[in-house]
């Protein structure tokens, strides 16, 4: 059964900004959806 799950996760696409649509480099499964550029200097700090 974890099997499945892992396979799950595995095979999802990568994950793209909405605003850009370049990938992303996080786990798929979080909830965010805009690259920390598109976020603004704000969000590196």
């Amino acid at each position: 059964m974890l099997a499945k799950v892992l396979e799950f996760f595995r095979n999802l696409p990568p994950k793209k900004c909405l605003h850009c649509g370049k990938e992303m480099d996080e786990q798929h499964e979080c909830y965010g959806n805009t690259c920390s550029d598109c976020l603004g200097a704000a969000y590196r700090q």
